[in-house]
């Protein structure tokens, strides 16, 4: 495992969640209400959201429960006071992207479009948070990336650029979301590259499978840290999650 960076800063814990815009497979029923409950019940001080709803105009006129914020301002109401939103989708009736949510300061974030040719369009959110603990800001990407394996090759590289452009060398780094891999290439890529381990991979030695999340056989969603150690990562269970998602969340303990 890599060094830890403080021997004294508090460990912070990081969940990723696809959150599917709040529907239910094959947008059955809208459940965005359970999932902010069940997210909040996980406690994390950091949250990566994947397909989450910045605005719909007829949602609301449908469904009941529709908020009347962006769904991240509904999920981060009055436990995580910092949000950063990255607009990957737009449609004549709304869009969608990632989030990032935290307890504490983004002080600086920017969505890097990594769209290839195709309907596809996909975006890196990169956020810089702030703890007053902490000798270094921490470096926080939230990822989504293509469902074609050139696509996500291309935007694997796409990473290590932002990465090595933006990110210094000795700032810890958390990267999580849906990285779509199902063969099971990033970890290498990404490692070899720029120095990132998958912390399923390093506890366990193999990266968890998430989707989907009735019975998960692939192994999609993924947490990565440089410049940190990561206690006891874990898949969270199907109840009550495996409604709330097609992708089972995973939750690490991170040391700084």
């Amino acid at each position: 495992m890599p060094e830890t960076t403080s021997a004294t800063a508090a460990p912070l814990t990081v969940m990723t969640v696809n959150t599917h815009k709040g529907f239910t497979s094959f947008n059955r029923r809208f459940i965005l209400p359970e999932l902010r409950d069940a997210v909040r019940k996980v406690g994390a001080d950091v949250v990566f959201l994947q397909e989450v709803l910045g605005t719909h105009e007829e949602h609301g006129k449908k469904w009941e429960e529709w908020p009347d914020a962006p769904q991240y301002e509904f999920l981060a109401d009055s436990i995580w006071p910092q949000y950063a939103y990255g607009r990957n989708v737009v449609y004549p009736k709304g869009d969608h992207g990632n989030a990032v949510m935290s307890k504490f300061p983004i002080v600086h974030f920017q969505n890097h479009d990594v769209s290839l040719p195709g309907p596809e369009k996909r975006g890196l959110l990169h956020a810089v948070l702030r703890a007053p603990s902490l000798p270094h800001d921490v470096h926080t990407i939230c990822v989504h990336l293509g469902l074609s394996e050139s696509h996500r090759v291309q935007q694997l590289d796409l990473m290590c650029e932002l990465v090595r452009s933006e990110v210094p060398d000795n700032a810890p780094l958390i990267v999580a979301g849906d990285f779509n891999d199902w063969r099971r290439k990033a970890n290498a890529i990404l490692e070899r590259e720029i120095g990132l381990r998958e912390v399923f991979q390093q506890a366990y030695g193999e990266s968890a499978k998430t989707f989907p999340s009735r019975f998960p056989l692939l192994c999609l969603d993924r947490i990565y840290v440089r410049n940190a150690s990561v206690h006891l990562p874990v898949v969270l269970p199907r109840r009550p999650w495996s409604h709330l998602s097609d992708h089972a969340p995973l939750v690490a303990e991170i040391h700084l």
